[in-house]
């Protein structure tokens, strides 16, 4: 997918990403409305215009609704909720039965953005900011446009800013804007995903579908308030990444710097023992990572700075279709054995 943020001569980031980053460029609040509507306008004609036609409509596997209508009454299976039992039916038929539910129309989405300084990396023409914000946006417009609504949470140093749930283009206009015209931290210290979801405990009552979307770069601790928020809500982890974060090439001396604490320290990447290691530890952090997500009980989706957004969504899409196929007993019974 081409983006719409292009790369300058000099190697920065310009138009949206001068805002996010907190460039030099200009960020009167009309200027950045104007970019946020070109960017929506671009992501509904090269994107959400894809989405439409690879979804086929199917939208209802991006959230589940909090209200439940009765839809059929079938016989009980081993994955099944026993709450969901019909005590009545399964009396009359000698065999316990179950309820089969469809969930309501109006159902709420919410956005936890990590916008903390780490996410402000990339190696390539997007940064990972960037990436956030596309996805962000295109997910929003693609619910609300079928009724539902969507707000979401900041963090930058801490949760600095909450926009409530709406419908509407002109509310993802909103968000989108609050997204770009946001100036970088430039408080130095680590994140702390974890205040970011207990604060989204505490705000969002009614049963939703939550969109953490961070880079997990953080303070220990998150991994308790995610399993937290999940039992109950809806959670989806969105792990934004750059490849650079995973593998080093052969550049020569680097300085590399943390983004958070402002750290310097000077590399050899000409050393294929030192790349070997860092791939090594890389590694293991991203098993450690996808471990903590699934211990959460979360379904998680990644998306890197060099992949398409389009074939990302879809390939979560038909995950969850699948793992609803699974549920539901849709799947032929030789089939759910071997899933």
């Amino acid at each position: 997918m081409k983006s719409w943020w292009r790369k300058d001569p000099k190697g920065g980031n310009t138009a949206a990403a001068a805002s996010a980053d907190g460039a030099a460029a200009p960020a009167a609040s009309s200027s950045a409305a104007h970019r946020a509507e070109q960017v929506l306008r671009h992501l509904e004609w090269k994107v959400i215009r894809r989405l439409d036609g690879l979804l086929q409509g199917d939208y209802r596997t991006l959230l589940r609704g909090a209200g439940l209508d009765l839809a059929d009454l079938r016989e009980y299976q081993l994955h099944d909720d026993v709450r969901h039992i019909d005590w009545n039916v399964t009396a009359r038929m000698q065999s316990p039965y179950v309820r089969v539910f469809t969930e309501d129309r109006e159902m709420s989405a919410w956005f936890l953005l990590d916008l903390s300084p780490s996410v402000d990396f990339g190696s390539g023409d997007l940064r990972k900011r960037n990436v956030s914000a596309e996805f962000v946006a295109v997910l929003a417009r693609l619910l609300t446009r079928h009724g539902n609504r969507v707000g979401a949470m900041l963090y930058g140093s801490g949760v600095d800013s909450v926009i409530p749930t709406r419908s509407g283009r002109r509310h993802v206009l909103h968000l989108l804007h609050s997204m770009l015209d946001r100036a970088a931290s430039t408080e130095s210290g680590p994140t702390r995903l974890q205040d970011l979801l207990t604060s989204a405990a505490n705000l969002i009552k009614r049963r939703s579908t939550v969109f953490v979307v961070s880079d997990f770069i953080s303070e220990p601790g998150w991994e308790k308030a995610l399993a937290q928020l999940a039992q109950r809500h809806e959670v989806v982890a969105v792990r934004v990444l750059d490849p650079l974060e995973l593998e080093l090439p052969d550049l020569g001396l680097l300085t590399l710097r943390d983004a958070e604490t402002g750290e310097q320290v000077v590399v050899d990447t000409h050393d294929s023992g030192f790349r070997k290691r860092f791939a090594r530890i890389a590694a293991q952090r991203e098993a450690e990572l996808r471990e903590a997500l699934t211990r959460s009980g979360v379904d998680a989706l990644e998306l890197s700075t060099d992949a398409d957004l389009v074939d990302a969504i879809v390939r979560f899409v038909d995950m969850r279709k699948r793992r609803t196929q699974l549920s539901s007993g849709g799947l032929p019974a030789h089939l759910r054995r071997a899933a």
